[in-house]
C-alpha cells in the first residue's frame, strides 16, 4: 500500500511529515519550500509540491505565524463604493495578496468621514495585522493615528506615520497625460476637460497630466467642467460643451462620465468623432460597446496592485533592506471610434 493510499483512508489532515516522507525529503526541506526560502532545486521544489498537492496540504500558518512572529496577514483600508477604479483595484490587491500565501483583511470607509481612515486603521491593528493597504481614494485630511507597521499607500500621498511608509500608484497623471497628448497628435488645437471630484486623487492626477500635456505642446488650458464620476454628470458636461463654440476634442477623466458626455453631444445633433472627438479613461468593460465604440485609457490595476504588494511584503519580511525604486506603469491607449482628426464645424441651426 503506498503512503497516499495509507493517508486516504486516514481522515486525520496531512502534516508536513506526510508531504516530507511521500517526496523522499526531510521536514526541514518542506519547510523551506512552502516557506519560499533559497538553496532547494527545482526538482526538488517541484517533488514536494507535487506531494502537498496528492495529499492536499496546507501550509498551517498559524503555526508559522507562532514561528515567524507575524500572522502573514495584510489588511486593507478601501472606501466602500461600487466604483469601477476603487472596486478593480481591490481585486488586484486580493489576487496579489493571495498569490504571496498572506490573508486579506478588509474594512471599509464612507466618503465625507474624517475619522473613518482612523478607526479603519485602529480596526485592523486590533486584529494583529503584519501590514496595512490604504486604498483610500479620497483626501479626508491627515488621519490621527500613529502605525507601527509598514503601510502601504496606493494612489495616495501618506496621511499618517507609520513604521515605514510606501507610496505606488496606477500613474493616473501619466496616463492622462498620454490620453491628451493623443487627441493633439490627431490635430486637434486644443483639448477640453471632463475632469473627476478634486476630492479624489485620482481626478487632482487625471487634471494635472492633462494640463501638463497642453503645457508640454504650447497649447492654452480650456476652462474645465468638474463631474461626480456619474454618467448624469457626464450627461451635464456634455449639454454645457454642446453650447461652447470650437470644440473639437475633450479628454473626459472617466468612461462612466464620457457615456453620459457622448450621449448628450448625440442629443445636441453632434456627431462623435466628425464633431468632436472623445477620450475616456479606464476602460470599462462596456467601453468597447457603446456608440461609438470609446476611445479609452486603461488602468493597470493588477500591475499597481503587484508592485505595491511586493513593497509592502518586502518591508515586512525584511525591514532593513532598501527597497528596489518604482516602476513607472505601463500605458495603454485603447483606440476605439469615438477618435479621430479634426474636421470642420458644423453646428445645427
Amino acid at each position: 500500500m503506498s503512503s497516499l493510499e495509507r493517508h486516504a483512508g486516514n481522515s486525520a489532515a496531512p502534516r508536513g511529515a506526510d508531504v516530507a516522507r511521500l517526496a523522499g525529503v526531510s521536514q526541514k526541506t518542506v519547510s523551506r519550500v512552502f516557506n519560499d526560502e533559497q538553496y532547494v532545486s527545482e526538482e526538488v521544489r517541484r517533488r514536494v509540491l507535487d506531494a502537498a498537492g496528492k495529499l492536499g496540504y496546507r501550509l498551517n500558518n498559524a503555526a508559522r505565524a507562532l514561528a515567524s512572529g507575524r500572522s502573514r496577514t495584510i489588511g486593507v483600508v478601501t472606501i466602500g463604493t461600487a466604483g469601477y477604479g476603487p472596486a478593480s483595484l481591490l481585486v488586484g490587491i486580493e489576487r496579489a495578496v493571495r498569490d504571496a500565501g498572506y490573508t486579506l483583511r478588509i474594512v471599509s470607509t464612507v466618503e465625507g468621514d474624517p475619522a473613518g481612515i482612523a478607526g479603519a486603521v485602529h480596526s485592523l491593528l486590533d486584529q494583529g495585522v503584519d501590514g496595512i493597504v490604504i486604498s483610500e481614494p479620497v483626501d479626508e485630511g491627515q488621519a490621527r493615528v500613529r502605525v507601527d507597521v509598514p503601510v502601504l499607500f496606493l494612489g495616495a500621498p501618506p496621511a499618517f506615520p507609520a513604521t515605514r511608509t510606501l507610496t505606488a500608484g496606477v500613474g493616473s497623471r501619466q496616463l492622462a497625460y498620454a490620453a491628451t497628448e493623443h487627441l493633439l497628435d490627431l490635430g486637434h488645437a486644443t483639448v477640453h476637460h471632463v475632469a473627476g471630484p478634486q476630492r479624489w486623487y485620482a481626478a487632482r492626477d487625471r487634471l494635472d497630466g492633462w494640463r501638463a500635456a497642453l503645457n508640454a505642446h504650447s497649447r492654452l488650458a480650456p476652462p474645465v467642467i468638474e463631474g461626480d464620476w456619474s454618467a448624469a454628470s457626464g450627461y451635464a458636461a456634455g449639454r454645457q460643451i454642446a453650447r461652447i463654440e470650437g470644440v473639437t476634442a475633450v479628454f473626459v477623466a472617466g468612461d462612466e462620465m464620457a457615456i453620459g458626455f457622448i450621449r448628450a453631444l448625440t442629443e445636441a445633433g453632434l456627431r462623435v468623432p466628425d464633431d468632436i472627438s472623445v477620450v475616456g479613461f479606464d476602460d470599462m468593460p462596456v467601453a468597447a460597446y457603446v456608440s461609438p465604440p470609446l476611445t479609452t485609457v486603461r488602468q493597470p490595476f493588477d500591475a499597481a496592485a503587484r508592485e505595491g504588494l511586493q513593497l509592502l511584503m518586502l518591508a515586512i519580511e525584511k525591514p532593513g533592506v532598501d527597497l528596489p525604486p518604482a516602476v513607472d506603469p505601463p500605458i495603454e491607449i485603447v483606440v476605439r471610434e469615438s477618435t479621430a482628426p479634426p474636421r470642420a464645424l458644423s453646428r445645427p441651426s
